[in-house]
């Protein structure tokens, strides 16, 4: 029981994180206050971004695996493949505004440019989708955790 407690929690942590720095991207992913500071702290945020995405990943897997429930329930459930699903799908989405991050650096750094308002604009379009993806995710989970759509 105490295991369980401290993998769902070190699992909600990680959501926090997630959470917390995907909303920051997109506060900070605006062509309106774009400066050279803010290309900086977006490729800072972005490294711990994924950094809290590769934690939910693995605490999600823990959880699945030494969890009460165990894995032989858990990867039969098409909730879990669900959520899974949307995790690689936002994964997916995620690697442009991480090389444009890395690329508007690059560029600031060599140059002193900063990104033109169009890419701003599109980056942030798929970051406001990965957001919102998101929130499907938790959905799942209570679905799964109250024991509809399982086998």
């Amino acid at each position: 029981m105490l295991l369980e407690s401290l993998l769902a929690y070190a699992h909600i942590v990680a959501i926090l994180g997630v959470v917390v720095f995907l909303t920051s991207e997109a506060a900070l992913c605006r062509a309106e206050w774009l400066n050279a500071a803010v290309v900086r702290r977006l490729a800072r945020v972005d490294v711990i971004y994924l950094a809290a995405a590769i934690v939910v990943l693995l605490t999600g897997l823990a959880r699945t695996w030494w969890g009460m429930k165990g894995a032989g329930w858990y990867w039969h459930q098409p909730l879990l493949h669900l959520k899974l699903t949307l995790f690689v799908v936002i994964s997916l989405i995620s690697i442009k505004p991480t090389m444009s991050f890395l690329r508007w650096r690059r560029q600031l750094d060599a140059t002193g440019a900063l990104p033109d308002e169009a890419e701003v604009r599109s980056v942030r379009k798929l970051i406001m989708l990965e957001a919102h993806l998101m929130v499907l995710i938790p959905l799942a989970a209570t679905l799964l955790a109250r024991g509809v759509w399982t086998r």
